[in-house]
């Protein structure tokens, strides 16, 4: 979109609503034909679904999330699905579902104009859930979340495996005595990432240590107060593994405070890959969580059922990959 938005002279909104059709937008002719023009010349082959009527009968997706605004996970999943569904010529709708806002399951419904391939419903923590009854009826997947009795197909990041990963990463750097600044207690994500570093000690034979296990809030005021305190132990560590970017970017703030060079005093991990990861100095070693890849997952799994190909594997974990930089 960059660059056809540069050689047409528009923005890239205006490229996005043109090439995909967008019936609502208006736009003059000329402006139209110099995007469609730069497409062609930059060599974009453009399918069909990118000009079909809005008015005829068209595929769709609902995509339904339990929160949309605190954390941009959902949103890169319905972004990776969306972009997955165009290839296959369905569209996808977004919306939010609260059982107490909406228990008639309004956002379940489509339009006479519109033909229901089937729901993907995602939730912004990892964490078991009541699938709403509507899931049932059409093919549907959950993504980010589980159905504890398996009824639904599921799609989760690796969490086990990432922090596995993660903390193999610092012993990698010649960290020998490795603290964890976790997620709040009682959450998937905290849980499976614990399992993960206790699993990579263990293979690695060194000692777990649960006073280099603290519990912090997914927020920076927790890395920064939970560095001091593991810091202030008589053998602290040489290597911190935080289970994401924000409580990490806490934690480089901490060590810079009490005169730490990282990494050579103190190897730091984190784990999400949020934008900002790459602007800490020094730049954040991280994992990435891949809900767009997700997303895109979750549609290509829908498809499938859609078209009677059922797999055995009703739970997928994805892999959490790592972001190579410098405070390992």
């Amino acid at each position: 979109m960059m660059d056809v938005a540069a050689l047409a002279r528009v923005s890239q909104a205006t490229v996005s609503l043109i090439l995909n059709g967008s019936s609502g937008a208006r736009f003059s002719e000329a402006t139209r034909k110099r995007v469609l023009d730069a497409a062609q010349e930059l060599g974009y082959r453009l399918s069909s679904r990118s000009v079909a009527s809005a008015n005829s009968n068209s595929k769709v997706i609902v995509f339904a999330v339990d929160e949309l605004t605190t954390d941009p996970w959902m949103s890169l999943a319905f972004e990776g699905a969306r972009e997955k569904a165009l290839e296959l010529g369905i569209r996808v709708v977004l919306g939010v579902f609260r059982q107490d806002e909406d228990p008639e399951g309004s956002i379940f419904s489509v339009s006479d104009s519109q033909s229901l391939v089937g729901y993907i419903f995602g939730t912004i923590l990892t964490r078991k859930i009541d699938p709403p009854e509507p899931l049932f009826k059409v093919p549907s997947v959950l993504v980010n979340c589980y159905d504890q009795q398996r009824r639904l197909p599921s799609i989760l990041p690796g969490d086990v495996a990432g922090g596995r990963a993660a903390t193999e990463r610092l012993i990698a750097a010649g960290c020998k005595r490795i603290a964890l600044i976790n997620g709040q207690e009682g959450l998937d994500n905290p849980r499976d990432r614990l399992r993960g570093y206790k699993q990579a000690l263990a293979s690695n034979d060194l000692a777990y240590d649960p006073e280099l296990v603290h519990y912090g809030n997914w927020e920076p005021s927790s890395g920064y107060e939970k560095t001091h305190a593991l810091m202030k132990l008589p053998d602290p560590p040489d290597g911190i593994f935080c289970a994401n970017d924000l409580m990490a970017l806490g934690c480089i703030e901490a060590l810079k405070e009490i005169g730490k060079t990282i990494p050579s005093d103190v190897a730091v991990v984190g784990f999400d890959n949020r934008d900002i990861a790459q602007f800490t100095f020094p730049p954040l070693t991280t994992f990435h969580l891949p809900m767009f890849e997700m997303g895109g997952m979750a549609v290509e799994m829908m498809t499938d059922i859609a078209g009677g190909l059922n797999s055995s594997h009703d739970q997928l974990k994805v892999e959490c990959r790592l972001v190579e930089r410098q405070s390992a």
